[in-house]
This record gives C-alpha cells, sequence and structure tokens, in this order.
C-alpha cells in the first residue's frame, strides 16, 4: 500500500478537529496583517497544519489595583500601575491578552510571536544580557519578567532605582503561572476561571493521550535555539512537556539534549522520530520547506523524512508556555492518536 494512501485516514480522521486552524492567541484589537512573518498557508503533501481554535479569555473588566504580590524571586511587591508594562516574554503577553489587556503591553522582546508583543511600542533584546539601563530607559510602570534565570540578577538593582518588578517563573504548571499573572494585573478572580479552562484541556489532553495505541515519536526542531543555529528541543522546554502530555515520545529527552541544543546528523538519524514538529515562526525562519530540510539534511533519512511527515504548529501552542497551551495540547493529542491508528496499519507494525 502507497505511503500516500496510508497517510489518508490521518488526513481525514484529523479534518473535523483541525480543517481550518489557526492561532488565535491576537485579541481583536491586536490584531492585523504581518506579510513578511506569514507562514504560506499551502503545505506540503504530508505535512499538516496543527492548531487548538478554543483560546481561553474573559471579557475587559475594572482592574482591583493597587494589589500586593509575591514574586517567585520571594520578594513582596506592591503594584499600583500595570499601563505601561514591559514583559519579559510571550507567556506574559498572552495572559495580558486573554484579560482584554492587550493595549498596556508597554515593551517586549525584539523577538516577540505574538501579534501584540510585535506591535509594542519598544522593543529590547531578549537574552542574558539585557542591562538595567536599558530597561530603565523605557520608562515602564511595571516589569514582568518571567524567568528566574534571565531576570534574578536585574530584579535588585531595577527595585533599588524605582522600578516596580515582578517574576513570574516560566518553569511551573501553566494554571499557576495564569492565576500568579492575573493577580498581579488585579485580576484574581479572572485568573481562577482562565486557568481553571486551561486545566480543563490539559485534562482532556491527557485523557485522549490514555487511548493511544502506541506513543508515536517526535522529533522538535527550532531554527532560533543554540545562538541562532538550528536545535533540537530538549526535555526542559515548553514543547517537550507539550509533546509527553499529547502522547508522544520526545526524542531530544531520549538524547539527552537540554533545553535547545544541537544534534549531530548521526544523532537525528538514530532517535528515529516518525513526526517532525516545527513552529509557524520557525518554519518562516528556516525559509519554508525548502530551508528545513537544508538545516536538517539528515531527518530525510529517518521514518518521517521518508513519509514527508512534517507538522507545524503556532508558537504561541507550542513554544511557549501559556493560555494557548491547553488547546494546543488537545489539538497534538488528537493528531497523535489518529497517527498512532495509522502506524499500527502500516505492514510489519
Amino acid at each position: 500500500m502507497s505511503e500516500r494512501r496510508l497517510r489518508a485516514p490521518l488526513i481525514l480522521a484529523l479534518a473535523g478537529a483541525l480543517a481550518a486552524c489557526a492561532p488565535s492567541s491576537t485579541p481583536p484589537e491586536a490584531a492585523s496583517t504581518n506579510e513578511a512573518r506569514a507562514t504560506p498557508d499551502a503545505l506540503s503533501e504530508g505535512w499538516l497544519r496543527i492548531a487548538g481554535t478554543d483560546i481561553p479569555r474573559v471579557a475587559r473588566s475594572q482592574q482591583d489595583l493597587p494589589v500586593t504580590v509575591r514574586s517567585d524571586d520571594d520578594v513582596e511587591v506592591t503594584i499600583t500601575d500595570t499601563s505601561r508594562t514591559i514583559v519579559g516574554n510571550d507567556d506574559i503577553v498572552m495572559v495580558m491578552d486573554a484579560l482584554g489587556l492587550s493595549d498596556q503591553v508597554f515593551a517586549a522582546p525584539t523577538n516577540a510571536v505574538t501579534e501584540t508583543g510585535r506591535q509594542a511600542q519598544h522593543h529590547f533584546l531578549f537574552n542574558r544580557t539585557t542591562g538595567v539601563e536599558g530597561i530603565l530607559s523605557l520608562d515602564g510602570t511595571l516589569f514582568v519578567g518571567n524567568s528566574l534565570r534571565r531576570h534574578g540578577k536585574l530584579a535588585q538593582p531595577l527595585r533599588d532605582a524605582g522600578q516596580t518588578l515582578v517574576i513570574v517563573d516560566e518553569l511551573q504548571p501553566i494554571p499557576d503561572k495564569v492565576r500568579k499573572l492575573a493577580t498581579v494585573f488585579g485580576h484574581a478572580d479572572e485568573g481562577e476561571q482562565l486557568a481553571a479552562q486551561v486545566q480543563q484541556q490539559l485534562d482532556e489532553a491527557a485523557r485522549i493521550a490514555a487511548t493511544h495505541t502506541r506513543r508515536p515519536r517526535v522529533i522538535h526542531i527550532s531554527a532560533t535555539g543554540g545562538g541562532g543555529s538550528p536545535t533540537v528541543g530538549g526535555a526542559d522546554t515548553a514543547a517537550a512537556g507539550l509533546i509527553r502530555l499529547a502522547g508522544g515520545i520526545n526524542v531530544g529527552d531520549e538524547a539527552k539534549v537540554a533545553n535547545y541544543s544541537q544534534l549531530s546528523n548521526e544523532g537525528i538519524v538514530a532517535v528515529e522520530p516518525e513526526v517532525i514538529l516545527v513552529s509557524e515562526d520557525d518554519l518562516r525562519v528556516f525559509g519554508g520547506e525548502a530551508g528545513l530540510w537544508k538545516a536538517y539534511p539528515s531527518l530525510k533519512q529517518t521514518p518521517a523524512g521518508f513519509a514527508n511527515r512534517v507538522w507545524v504548529m503556532p508558537d504561541t501552542q507550542l513554544k511557549v508556555s501559556s493560555i494557548g497551551g491547553g488547546a494546543g495540547a488537545v489539538a497534538l493529542a488528537q493528531a497523535l492518536s489518529a497517527l498512532a491508528a495509522e502506524l499500527d496499519a502500516l505492514p510489519g507494525a
């Protein structure tokens, strides 16, 4: 039986759940067309676009400020004004979007993948060298960091200079993160609602994953990790957590890859991925299909490469651990369930 015919059941099974899906993390007030960054709608035969559409959000309401919270660097912080918020990364932006506070995203990293982050009035370099002077020069009313590793050293100098600063570390369950961030913005009750919706989606993804007849092997590749070099997602990435929850095997775990790291051509072949998973923005950076295969020629020699089985997901559901993670997990779990059945039908399975 031909590979094309074997793929047909998978495509048909996914059509109802995934057809016409598109990233929905961008609120109406922040939406705009960005042709330079758009991923082409047409994908090659065998490629699929995987995306959830049910991104939790609430109607904008009055903020309950001032509010006093405990930052994840164990400092109590009182917040009085969030109107010019400097965000550490897109996970914070997405919660602000969900709360209807997109217009308060004042400054964001230069590599933002959300439309709200890209359209912020100011941008700063996203790396470990981000300086105190640069942040202070933005004149924001609040800095919300998302990493104890990246923002922990900035915290006290910025506070000493008068900058209100809170860290909500990215390395925690999404519902907990949503609750904390919503509280920072004076929306504790709304945060509970959003967190509950995300948890329901994560539970649904886990339920679907438990029904898989096998766990497909997934390699998540990136064009932007490892100092700009092509990399594979390791065990501690948001994508790896999503893959595991959705019922797949993240081959980066087996390869002992940390964060986003390079893997040799021999190593890529050895882990035998059955699915190649890439984000929309990374595919753009690769330069589309031709650029992806050029960056990773050895992927052609894997089960996923032979089948031309590449799945493309929104960055906000794959690489960003935030409000869209639950919807992304459900969509990926559905796709992996269909693939597991397809792989079981292969000769010799």
